[in-house]
């Protein structure tokens, strides 16, 4: 291909190298130049443009981008139009995209002509989804280039195509240990039926046993006939010879690797029972976001090979978002070199106090005295006298009156504090120190907490041991104010309307310390003149 600047009258039938603006409109690259192009061009004030001259083994940028993209793509795909020397390629159903990566490689070597871009391998698609693109860099490439990539990119199979989930039956197995709920049962079983549902595979069978060698070998014998076998303990697998593996090898099977470079999902475990495989999952993985265990589901249910080997080349890119679910997140676990060894939890106090309080009528029922001392001041005074931190009082409704009551105190107001509770949490939350490792959420109308009844809740704090939520109860019925570790944060503070983060605690069941009270302040909240009287 000839390439470079040339004088107008030399350019009729070469191609536009760069486009042209003219008045009245613009020739786009690539254009084959007429004699009327050329004409306007003069009247523009053009001498030179710079054109490309296909040679007689050169290959045009669409065709060439054609040909490759068609050699490339494979079963489940569809191409797109080629132009400007670009040609995609979509999935035309939905399903896992397989990627020939080594080959992939191979073909963007062979010349910077030519390149060939993709999805991420096993990542899950849609019909309609571009999945690939060929783009031609220069205007041609050489015939012989093309062929020698089309080589590579049509055998021994194409380099890319749209897998179906080929193992549909699945089976899911839990270990239970004494007080484990069955409420994180049951929500596991949900969550693995829809991320199996989104890559095409269904949780057919599910069984749990306790957390025993025997019994857990027993359970998996059950389910022998199932196409892919999830374990999911109720202790996280240690090491080769813990119960998950054990029980396996018991029942027949054989551990193919243990740990993943990939997080959260380190502790993930294969193995095979025959030809089934088997994952033994972490307790991360019951969070419903993405994790190792994705990266293998996607691999196995396309009928794809996963080895050891497979496992360990996951490193890069495996460090996935961290989850909420987890019981020791990495910050907690390797802390920067500024953080003290061992320190106990930064907790803060957050009282919520910028309500209206419609129904106690025309006074604020805040600002109404309980023994003496105004309502809020009381639940402030407990914050301050207990172990957080730090506390910090969001106002809102009748803001100057309320801080009057309170002299000495941190405020924050929240404008929009007539939206309802969620304003005031979310205003409440930006205030608090970035040090802080969790936030006692105190709500203004409960006179009758006590800062012991807060220290309670913070002593009971152990995000690592799974306490990262601790809340109060009263003869079993759970009350406030509720503690809650600072990986919430960003949940709570994306509620809305006139109600709290309380759906939440359900969402994070694993998570949740309950802490018995004898006292039922956890349940009493002054709305109501009489709700007062009854306290008083």
């Amino acid at each position: 291909m000839k390439f470079g600047p040339v004088a107008l009258d030399e350019a009729q039938g070469a191609l536009l190298a760069h486009r042209l603006r003219l008045e009245g409109g613009a020739l786009k690259k690539g254009r084959v130049l007429t004699a009327a192009d050329l004409a306007a061009l003069r009247d523009a004030g053009y001498q030179t443009v710079t054109v490309a001259r296909l040679d007689s083994d050169d290959l045009g940028e669409d065709a060439a981008a054609e040909a490759v993209a068609r050699a490339a793509g494979g079963a489940g795909l569809s191409l797109g139009t080629a132009a400007t020397g670009r040609c995609n390629i979509y999935a035309a159903r939905r399903g896992i995209a397989v990627i020939e990566r080594d080959r992939i490689d191979a073909c963007n070597r062979i010349d910077e002509a030519i390149t060939i871009a993709t999805v991420a391998p096993f990542t899950p698609v849609e019909a309609g989804d571009l999945v690939a693109t060929v783009k031609i860099i220069p205007l041609a490439a050489p015939r012989a280039t093309v062929g020698a990539c089309v080589a590579v990119a049509s055998a021994p199979e194409p380099l890319v195509r749209v897998a179906e989930t080929t193992r549909r039956t699945v089976g899911l197995i839990q270990t239970r240990l004494a007080g484990t709920k069955s409420s994180v049962l049951d929500k596991t079983v949900a969550t693995m039926g829809a991320r199996l549902g989104a890559l095409g595979a269904t949780l057919a069978r599910e069984r749990r046993c306790d957390h025993d060698e025997v019994a857990l070998a027993k359970a998996i014998g059950a389910l022998a006939d199932v196409e892919l076998l999830l374990i999911l303990g109720a202790s996280a697998i240690v090491d080769r010879r813990d119960v998950v593996p054990a029980a396996i090898e018991a029942a027949g099977g054989t551990v193919e690797h243990f740990g993943m470079p990939v997080d959260p999902g380190n502790l993930t475990l294969l193995a095979w029972l025959g030809e089934t495989p088997v994952i033994g999952l972490p307790g991360s993985a019951r969070s419903p976001r993405i994790h190792g265990v994705d990266w293998l589901l996607r691999r196995l249910l396309v009928g794809a090979t996963v080895t050891g080997r497979d496992i360990m080349a996951m490193g890069a890119g495996g460090l996935l978002k961290e989850i909420a679910q987890r019981p020791l997140p990495r910050a907690k676990a390797s802390p920067p070199p500024s953080a003290a060894p061992d320190a106990p939890p930064r907790i803060a106090a957050l009282v919520l106090a910028a309500g209206r309080s419609r129904r106690f009528g025309a006074v604020n029922k805040l600002l109404a005295e309980v023994d003496g001392t105004p309502m809020v001041a009381r639940v402030v005074a407990a914050a301050t006298a207990s172990k957080a931190a730090t506390v910090v009082v969001v106002t809102g409704h009748q803001a100057a009156k309320v801080r009057a009551a309170l002299a000495g105190a941190e405020f924050v107001d929240s404008p929009d504090y007539a939206a309802g509770l969620s304003a005031s949490l979310r205003a409440g939350l930006a205030a608090l120190p970035d040090d802080i490792d969790g936030a006692v959420v105190c709500l203004g109308d409960m006179p009758r907490v006590t800062a012991g009844l807060i220290d309670a809740l913070i002593d009971a704090f152990e995000p690592a041991q799974g306490a990262a939520i601790c809340l109060p109860t009263h003869r079993g019925k759970r009350g406030n104010p509720v503690l809650w570790a600072r990986r919430f944060f960003a949940e709570m503070a994306a509620v809305t309307g006139d109600t709290g983060a309380r759906h939440l605690i359900g969402e994070h069941a694993d998570q949740v310390r309950e802490v018995p009270c004898d006292d039922d302040a956890v349940l009493l909240d002054v709305d109501t003149p009489e709700a007062l009287d009854a306290i008083s």
